[in-house]
């Protein structure tokens, strides 16, 4: 029975994330990027450096542009980067994270299009409150006659938040680097479900269950106060060990970036070989770049709609800095650390993929390498699970409207989804998250490719106006 369902799933997620949602995806990114004339890349200095500059106090919004951008990246910082990218390399070989990179390259432009439809069509009330995002900017931006496609797109986020990204994958993930590191032979387990689990899976799914009870209780303020903290400490850590890693082994990076180009192109592969090689590896890179950097997804830009700014490019462009850090940084040193390490063609599955890498890359012991990975996994994943509940509540708020009970409800609802996790196993998960994933993104990118011409004219009048140069 079980089989079966992993196929129907597998069969499912390719029908999803066939070719037709991968040119979609690449091809309004592209499509963007020729519009705005490349500036992800002209104008990514003028991004960052709005990223560190003081916020618009006297903007509408609800938290600060930073603490946006730090909620956002707690949401797209998480497995993806640590068990996405080698899940993408075991599946799709070495190439998968050159289609990684392009993905992210275009998707930037999709980021920063998206965040600023968001900021411009949100909708704020009397008492300060915020919802913005791709529902809003469908129903404002597109037409009340679209209403029915903005709200395909909140339920479609609702079910990423409770299947994909936001629950599932991020617990499982955790517990089951908790599991390897502390009882990897299952010397102590419980038989659930039908099959034997550690007893060290069991609590840590118990307790941190129990304190994504307690910062999700407190709502978006919360969520985003630990976001700024853990978020930007976590990842310097992390990028810290990974730059360790490629340090000592820096002479081997020129032959990884060749196999990762070969892969890219099936050129190891012959004759027919060659393109179904190419297209396995387009569709693990993109398909795990977009669950990793979530551009053209449309939930970043629920995020963004509630930052203190009256500019919506500036926030556009501070938004899509998150893909360049999230992909173009973190998951690239993630990637090169496997490839390098050769960690992808062992045999293993999902976080031990990394581990590996890490525990062969580091000049310590394999019990306190593999620490440092459980550690940063948990904190990643944690702060994604937070990210992904204010996600889904706010597509939830837009189809019933603001009403705090049924909210609560919800949010009870996603914290017993946590809990179950860690008795999916890594495959189905993962699947689930890549079929939810892509169906949220097509009424997504349909609103990018049919307001783009606002895009891209805000963009013109916020530089020709020169505000970019103001202090």
């Amino acid at each position: 029975m079980l089989s079966k369902i992993t196929d129907f799933l597998k069969m499912v997620d390719d029908f999803v994330w066939g070719l037709p949602l991968i040119i979609l995806i690449l091809a309004t990114g592209l499509f963007l990027s020729i519009r705005l004339r490349g500036l992800q890349i002209k104008r990514l200095p003028l991004a960052i450096k709005y990223m560190f500059s003081s916020d618009e106090k006297d903007g509408s919004g609800e938290v600060s542009s930073f603490a946006a951008l730090c909620t956002a990246l707690s949401a797209t910082i998480g497995t993806g980067n640590i068990v996405g990218v080698a899940t993408a390399i075991v599946s799709g070989g070495p190439g998968a994270l050159f289609w990684m990179w392009m993905a992210a390259i275009v998707g930037t432009a999709t980021k920063y299009a998206e965040c600023l439809l968001a900021v411009k069509y949100r909708v704020v009330e009397e008492d300060g409150h915020v919802i913005g995002g791709p529902f809003y900017y469908i129903e404002r931006g597109m037409g009340k006659q679209f209403r029915w496609l903005a709200k395909i797109f909140a339920v479609f986020g609702i079910m990423v938040g409770l299947f994909g990204i936001g629950t599932f994958t991020q617990i499982n993930g955790i517990t089951s680097a908790i599991g390897n590191f502390f009882d990897n032979e299952k010397a102590q387990y419980l038989n659930l479900f039908g099959r034997d689990y550690s007893i060290t899976i069991i609590i840590s799914g118990i307790i941190l269950t129990f304190f994504v009870a307690l910062v999700l209780i407190g709502g978006l303020k919360r969520i985003s106060n630990v976001a700024q903290v853990v978020v930007p400490f976590m990842a310097i850590i992390y990028v810290a060990v990974v730059v360790i890693i490629l340090g000592l082994n820096i002479g081997k990076i020129p032959a990884a970036l060749a196999e990762i180009a070969e892969g890219a192109f099936g050129l190891r592969a012959f004759g027919g070989g060659m393109f179904g090689a190419m297209i396995l590896a387009m569709q693990k890179g993109i398909a795990r770049g977009i669950f990793s950097n979530e551009a053209g997804l449309g939930s970043a830009p629920i995020a963004a709609a509630a930052a203190q700014s009256k500019e919506e490019v500036r926030q556009g462009l501070i938004s899509m800095t998150g893909t360049f850090i999230d992909t173009i940084v973190i998951c690239t040193m993630t990637g090169l650390s496997i490839v390098i390490t050769g960690s992808w063609n062992m045999g293993l599955e999902g976080v031990a993929v990394t581990t590996k890498a890490f525990q062969m890359g580091l000049p310590f012991p394999e019990r306190a390498a593999a620490f440092i990975l459980v550690i940063c996994l948990v904190f990643f994943a944690f702060t994604t699970i937070l990210g992904w509940d204010y996600y889904s509540e706010k597509c939830l708020e837009y189809i019933i409207g603001n009403k705090p009970k049924a909210i609560m409800i919800y949010r009870w609802i996603y914290i017993g989804c946590i809990f179950i996790g860690p008795y999916m196993t890594v495959q189905a998960v993962w699947t689930i998250a890549d079929i939810c994933n892509g169906l949220m993104a097509i009424p997504n990118l349909i609103a990018l490719i049919a307001l783009n011409g606002v895009v891209v004219n805000e963009t013109n009048s916020f530089f020709e106006r020169g505000v970019h140069k103001q202090k």
